[in-house]
């Protein structure tokens, strides 16, 4: 049977795409380890005790699928057990159509933590940001909960109206209610902006390439003397590593997309683009930025590595790893979600905790700025058991962005990146476009960097 590999941001989904793609059955190493059958039993023991001696009565079921569930989730923060239940959601996301609320979620100390909202879903339209927290669903708390049962609290028939508790940086906690629908994910949003085109792609389902490729070829037979291309990534978790590497062809004429290694560094698989850029060479702008991950960050990565596109916004997420999905009994018992390899840009980079980072760094909104020098931003990099880098390398910390909005732009209605991006292709490229003041020093770099100059902490970080 043909298994699935995850590409995309870890945990469970409630309205973002599941990210897979087939991969040759993993085989398991059966020659026999006398302390892994000692502690074996040891887990019968435990079990048994639990089972006689617990105040109530146990259910098994629940305590085995637990206990699977934890021994995957400690080797790192993508890994995991899928109950048979939870497969089948999983397999449902990666059709582009489900129930949920529109919220893409990771687990973080025992949060449940908020990685995207999805355009046009319950969860964007109440306002659900990346990083908020979910602390409670109807009332009652999810603290301590695994992603899994958190989410099943989560859904529900749609129609029906479920209240979430949200605690965010800033602000005391707060409900929101929303009501479940059926998740039709946008494949992608297209309009002109002027002289160029902006396509939208919020993830990588069944269906993105193909969307991709009629939303250009509508762009262009609407506006023939179309002089360039915007490719929003912005807030795409990822998604399919096929439909990656389909939507990086649409615009690379042939060459390597990306690379995976898994335990063994000879054993190398390579996908590459065909022959055919469907834009005939035209430049393209991509935006990305801390909601990017695994899937973008694919596509964003080979674009910048293969000069045929620069990146505008701010680093992304960082989620370099890849997950091979293992149904046990053909799903009858669920599924194994295995961290199998790293990804790798045509370059040569893993980009794992690092993230991509823009060619022009620029800040959405003048407090994202002052958050970007004032604190490390929830990434891959701030999972403690996540994968390192396979470099050795760190994730830039805290810095004053290159850019951020001028004073009286308002936040609310203009978009600053888009803005920039229009501004660099106008110009013919990073280089040239004409740069904004760098910032002003925030407070707390201030006093970063006096307690840097008296020894007294780390140096401060600039771009």
């Amino acid at each position: 049977m043909r298994k699935y590999l995850l590409i995309g941001v870890s945990a469970f989904v409630l309205g973002a795409g599941a990210m897979a793609y087939v991969s040759p059955i993993a085989q398991a190493n059966n020659a026999p380890k006398a302390k892994t059958y000692k502690m074996l039993e040891l887990f019968g023991d435990v079990l048994g005790t639990v089972e006689d001696q617990y105040v109530t009565e146990v259910d098994d079921k629940k305590l085995i699928e637990a206990a699977l569930d934890g021994m995957l989730t400690s080797l790192d923060p993508h890994s995991g057990y899928l109950a048979p239940d939870a497969y089948e959601d999983m397999q449902d996301t990666t059709r582009g159509e489900y129930g949920g609320l529109g919220i893409e979620v990771t687990s973080e100390d025992g949060v449940v933590k908020v990685i995207s909202p999805m355009d046009g879903t319950p969860a964007a339209r109440a306002g659900i940001q990346a990083g908020d927290y979910i602390t409670a669903v109807n009332g009652q708390s999810v603290l301590g909960l695994t992603v899994n049962e958190a989410v099943k609290q989560m859904r529900g028939a749609p129609g029906e109206a479920v209240t979430l508790t949200i605690a965010r940086d800033k602000t005391d906690p707060f409900d929101v209610k929303l009501i479940r629908e059926v998740i039709k994910p946008k494949a992608t949003i297209a309009r002109m902006e002027g002289d160029y085109g902006y396509v939208r792609l919020p993830g990588f389902n069944e269906k993105a390439t193909e969307a991709l490729i009629a939303s250009i070829n509508d762009l262009k037979a609407k506006n023939p003397h179309m002089k360039g291309l915007i490719f929003d990534l912005r807030n795409n978790p990822g998604g399919l590593l096929d439909q990656a590497v389909g939507v990086a062809d649409v615009f690379l004429d042939g060459g390597e997309v990306v690379s995976q290694r898994g335990r063994d560094p000879r054993n190398i698989q390579r996908y590459n683009a065909k022959p055919g850029d469907l834009l005939n060479g035209l430049p393209m702008v991509v935006l990305i930025n801390q909601g990017s991950a695994s899937a973008a960050e694919i596509v964003a990565g080979a674009l910048q590595d293969r000069h045929r596109a620069e990146l505008v916004g701010i680093t992304s997420f960082g989620k370099g790893s890849v997950q091979t999905v293992i149904p046990l009994r053909g799903g009858a018992d669920g599924a194994l979600k295995l961290t199998t390899a790293r990804y790798y840009t045509p370059s040569g980079r893993s980009i794992q905790k690092t993230g991509i980072t823009p060619d022009l760094e620029v800040a959405q909104t003048r407090d994202q700025a002052q958050d970007i020098a004032n604190r490390v931003w929830f990434s891959e990099a701030s999972f403690k058991n996540a994968l390192n880098a396979d470099e050795g390398k760190t994730r830039q910390g805290v810095h004053n962005p290159a850019e951020a909005p001028p004073a009286g732009f308002d936040d609310k209605k203009g978009d600053f990146q888009l803005q920039r991006a229009i501004a660099v292709l106008k110009a013919g490229g990073v280089a040239n476009v004409p740069k904004l003041p760098k910032p002003a020093a925030k407070i707390a770099e201030v006093t970063a960097k006096a307690a840097a100059a008296a020894g007294k902490g780390p140096p401060v970080q600039e771009k």
